[in-house]
């Protein structure tokens, strides 16, 4: 099967004024492999969606992870949402703001947004204006666990104007915040009504949206079934129903695939080890994408052991990235000193190169003073070279991984006890409140094609210490948090390279999570169903599910 090209350069006409605002009257893109999709189709048939993780969470805006986005897709919209072009394209909003449009003031510092007036609520309620203003607010609001405030916080004086139109003022420019709307789902202001605890919902177990399938039922532990909007306005959808199967076996999600009792295999795709047989399959279409999410070792500063950065390059030079990529992965993903994918206008390609070696490993430690002890382990000032090792139970690949770092750590005495756990669990509070001391894990660390990493690096989004956002490595960085705000305020995109290029550097010196490669994914769809694209801009396959069908 072809490869899927995928580039996340702004065009200039997208850098125009703002950058990622300036391409006016972009639309989601309704065919694919050349066929147009009919939009008064009537829906036929169901799709069974296989993840390897469960979803959990339900409403957008408490603390999730990628695979809740692929129920999110399903079941809300936000005001545009970003193409596989890296285009932005107009969802609850009649059209995408830009300078052009007078959508944005030419400082960046006004918005107004105007909304579609043909919109309905699950529940029939129509959508206005109220709900995007009450969105906005209750994701900075302190009482609420949001899931990111970084943007929103920078949000002042919003204004319905009418039921069409809101308006608001930014407290600064703000360049990531067109990226950030993009991926912000609006949920229904008479959801939370009279709610006491904005936490804890009736929404959040049945949430109501206006995408393009409406929430049936959960049974927890395997599936989640959706039925479709017929009154949905954008494009779809095409079938009755959509089920989302949780098959936590990675094995077993391939076979269920081979089988043919899912339609769609998504989240985490069919590993690199079945590939040569997938692609052999009749009547099954097996694509290899480029995906921006990064594999690699997450380590909790919080913890004693990781907070001397020698004990985070010896174990570095201690990774052997190759044989990993090679032996588990049959060569697929792509080695990578950064957490910015490599399609990425703001890559920085000059990053110093990994070498393995466990001798300039052990020197490292040797020169930090930390010393083996009569068991192997070394140790500093009382603190053993001991930590545990997490990932997702079932998760073959990660866990034969697991046993080959173990073993090539423990050669420069490092100890590293492996504690794997269900999904729901590693990527609850484990994950999300730095309970861990060591993960396996990849992360889609941008938002839609924009370079800021905020959420992942300010100091300001730790979690575990009372923030807002999914730096549960803990990472306190003074130069960190300045390069971001710079960032932030810059939006031609050639002077806004920079600072991205230097957090880069001080990513890889500094090494709050150890890079091993940037996916290459493997997606699998029976022949017969189309409208899946691969989009490097998104977290989830699903981004699109309303345009999937049968044909």
């Amino acid at each position: 099967m072809s490869d899927v090209p995928a580039s996340f350069r702004p065009t200039r006409r997208q850098t125009l004024g703002l950058f990622g605002l300036g391409a006016a009257g972009l639309v989601i893109p309704q065919a694919f492999g050349g066929v147009a999709f009919a939009q008064d189709a009537a829906p036929k048939g169901q799709i069974v969606l296989g993840f390897s993780q469960e979803p959990t969470v339900f409403n957008p805006h408490l603390l999730h992870i990628e695979v809740d986005e692929g129920v999110y897709f399903a079941i809300f919209d936000p005001l545009f949402g970003v193409d596989a072009e890296g285009k932005f394209y107009p969802l609850l909003a009649a059209e995408v703001p830009t300078v052009e449009n007078g959508g944005i003031s030419a400082d960046g510092l006004t918005w107004k947004v105007k909304l579609r007036d043909d919109v309905k609520w699950h529940d029939g309620t129509p959508f206005t204006a109220e709900d995007v203003k009450f969105t906005l607010e209750l994701l900075v609001n302190p009482d609420f666990r949001s899931w990111r405030r970084a943007g929103h916080e920078l949000v002042q004086e919003l204004t319905v104007v009418s039921p069409t139109e809101i308006s608001w003022k930014m407290s600064a420019p703000y360049a990531p915040y067109a990226s950030i709307l993009a991926s912000t789902f609006i949920v229904p202001k008479h959801a939370f009504d009279g709610q006491a605890d904005l936490n804890a919902t009736p929404f959040n177990n049945a949430p109501i949206g206006t995408g393009p399938f409406k929430w049936v039922k959960r049974v927890a532990g395997d599936y989640i079934e959706m039925e479709a909007n017929t009154d949905y306005v954008g494009d779809g959808p095409y079938v009755e129903k959509l089920i989302i199967k949780y098959i936590p076996d990675m094995t077993v999600l391939y076979t269920q695939f081979k089988t043919g009792d899912i339609d769609v295999i998504g989240l985490q795709w069919i590993t690199a080890d079945h590939y040569d047989e997938a692609k052999a399959l009749p009547d099954r279409v097996v694509i290899k994408a480029p995906n921006p999410t990064v594999e690699s070792i997450g380590l909790n500063l919080g913890k004693p052991v990781f907070q001397d950065k020698a004990v985070r390059q010896a174990l570095y030079a201690a990774l052997d990235k190759t044989t990993l990529i090679d032996a588990l992965y049959y060569g697929l993903p792509l080695p990578t000193e950064s957490y910015m994918p490599q399609q990425s206008f703001y890559y920085n390609p000059d990053l110093p190169k990994h070498e393995f070696s466990t001798e300039k490993a052990n020197a490292i430690l040797d020169e930090a003073g930390w010393v083996k002890g009569g068991d192997g382990i070394r140790e500093k000032d009382g603190v053993r070279l001991a930590f545990t090792n997490s990932t997702t139970a079932g998760n073959h690949l990660r866990e034969q991984a697991q046993q080959f770092i173990q073993q090539t750590f423990a050669e420069i005495g490092a100890e590293m006890t492996i504690h794997n756990l269900p999904p729901a669990v590693m990527w609850g509070d484990y994950w999300m409140l730095s309970q861990y001391d060591s993960t396996i894990v990849g992360i889609a660390f941008l938002t839609g094609p924009d370079p800021d990493t905020a959420d992942y690096f300010s100091s300001k989004s730790i979690s575990a210490k009372g923030g807002a956002g999914q730096n549960t490595f803990q990472w306190e960085n003074e130069d960190v948090d300045r390069l971001l705000a710079e960032g932030a305020k810059i939006f031609v995109p050639e002077e806004r390279k920079v600072p991205y290029l230097e957090l880069q550097e001080l990513a890889r010196e500094e090494l709050p999570f150890l890079p091993m490669f940037q996916y290459t994914v493997l997606p699998g769809t029976k022949t017969g169903i189309e409208g899946l694209v691969p989009n490097v801009n998104v977290r989830v396959d699903s981004w699109n599910v309303g345009s999937w069908r049968w044909v």
